[in-house]
C-alpha cells in the first residue's frame, strides 16, 4: 500500500514537472517569435521612412516620377520615386542607377504561419522591374495582419487615407505596420508600429528645369 502510494505521489510530482517544463518551454517560444516579429517590423518601418526621405518629383516628368498610392483596406500600396544612397538594400544590383521607382505592397505568403508578406520592388525610372525583381521581390516583413498609409493635406490640416494628387509630393506620410496576432486565440495583431515622415523634397517645376532664357537683342549698324 505504502508502494503505491509513493508510486502515485511521484507520478504527480513528474507530471507537475513535466508541465512546468512544457510551459516555459511553450512560453519561450511565444517570447522568441514576438521578438523576431517586432524586429522585422522596425526593419521595415526603417526601410520606409529612409526611402520617403529620398522621395524626389520632377514635374516636366511626371510620368515617371508619379506618387501614387492604393490605400483601400488593410493593405495599402505606395509607389513612388527616390534618389537611393549606396547603402539602400539591393543597390548593388542596380549600379549608379540611384533615381529608382519603389513599390511596396502586401502579398499572399507561400506558407500558413505567412499569410501576407510586405513587399519592396525596384526599377530604375525608365524601365519595368525585371523578371527576377518580379518573381523575387525583398521581403520586408511577414505574417502582415496590416499596412496603413495616411497624407498630410493642408487644406484639411489633418491627414486623408487618399492622395488624388499624383503629380505632388504629399507634405507628410503617416504609416501603420503591424504583424501576426497576440496569441492563436486573438484577433488582434502584435503591437503596431507608427512613423511619420516629413518629405523634405518638392517638385521642382517644370520653369526650374528649363528657365527661359532672356533674349538676346540684335543691333544693327
Amino acid at each position: 500500500m505504502e508502494v503505491m502510494i509513493a508510486l502515485a505521489i511521484l507520478a504527480v510530482i513528474v507530471s507537475a514537472i513535466y508541465s512546468t517544463w512544457r510551459s516555459i518551454l511553450k512560453g519561450k517560444e511565444v517570447a522568441e517569435r514576438a521578438a523576431a516579429e517586432a524586429q522585422r517590423t522596425r526593419v521595415a518601418v526603417h526601410t520606409l521612412h529612409d526611402s520617403l526621405l529620398c522621395a524626389c518629383m520632377f514635374s516636366e516628368n511626371a510620368k515617371y516620377y508619379a506618387f501614387m498610392a492604393d490605400t483601400e483596406g488593410d493593405f495599402a500600396t505606395l509607389s513612388f520615386s527616390a534618389r537611393l544612397p549606396k547603402s539602400f538594400p539591393r543597390s548593388g544590383e542596380f549600379g549608379d542607377l540611384d533615381v529608382r521607382r519603389l513599390t511596396f505592397s502586401v502579398e499572399p505568403g507561400s506558407t500558413p504561419d505567412n499569410k501576407n508578406q510586405l513587399v519592396l520592388r525596384q526599377s530604375p525610372i525608365l524601365t519595368e522591374p525585371s523578371q527576377d525583381e518580379v518573381d523575387h521581390p525583398l521581403v520586408l516583413a511577414k505574417n502582415v495582419d496590416k499596412f496603413l498609409v495616411e497624407f498630410w493635406d493642408p487644406q484639411q490640416a489633418d491627414y486623408v487615407s487618399t492622395w488624388t494628387q499624383t503629380n505632388t509630393l504629399p507634405p507628410m506620410v503617416r504609416f501603420t505596420v503591424a504583424l501576426g496576432k497576440v496569441d492563436q486565440f486573438s484577433s488582434k495583431p502584435q503591437d503596431p508600429m507608427m512613423d511619420v515622415v516629413a518629405l523634405p523634397a518638392q517638385a521642382v517645376r517644370v520653369d526650374w528645369q528649363m528657365p527661359v532664357l532672356p533674349r538676346q537683342s540684335s543691333t544693327t549698324n
